[in-house]
């Protein structure tokens, strides 16, 4: 029996014929990390444009603090978001002013809306409430592949009653 104040070696073998697993070495690793930033990244995107989008539509405007309380964050945080969503082209604004989308930004709040939409609308067509559905898309409509999406789509379209 082994002493209990001394560690095993997790790189011993153990009568299994496959090797310890390697440490990634820093540049993967880095470059992992990126990828996962820039999909949050992309995510919060999305978000963004859609809620400036719909600001504008129902309020005639979009402005830092309508974001910041839609979002539940500081205005500095809105703020920085804002200034790199500019960055990317995807909205125009200037200090103390409105926020507006680019022809790009409309685009993507317009594709993300109707994401957003169809995976609500199939969320409640399995009986799932609003609330519910609405929360849950948040994160799914980032995620869903556009197969996926495309057959949620074909699924609500079908005649009530037919088969799947």
């Amino acid at each position: 029996m082994p002493s209990p104040t001394r560690r095993r070696n997790p790189r011993a073998k153990t009568g299994s014929t496959s090797e310890p697993a390697r440490p990634r070495s820093a540049a993967l690793q880095a470059a992992a990390f990126r990828r996962t930033r820039r999909a949050h990244f992309d995510e919060t995107a999305e978000d963004y444009v859609e809620a400036v989008g719909d600001l504008i539509a129902t309020r005639g405007e979009a402005r830092v603090v309508d974001l910041a309380r839609m979002f539940g964050v500081t205005h500095v945080t809105v703020s920085r978001t804002i200034t790199r969503l500019q960055a990317r082209g995807l909205v125009t604004c200037e200090p103390y002013r409105s926020i507006f989308l680019t022809d790009d930004g409309r685009r993507l709040a317009d594709r993300s809306k109707k994401r957003h939409e169809v995976v609500v609308a199939f969320l409640r067509s399995l009986g799932i409430s609003r609330s519910v559905a609405e929360a849950d898309a948040e994160g799914i409509e980032h995620h869903v592949s556009t197969e996926t999406l495309a057959a949620l789509e074909r699924f609500l379209a079908r005649p009530a009653g037919s088969p799947p």
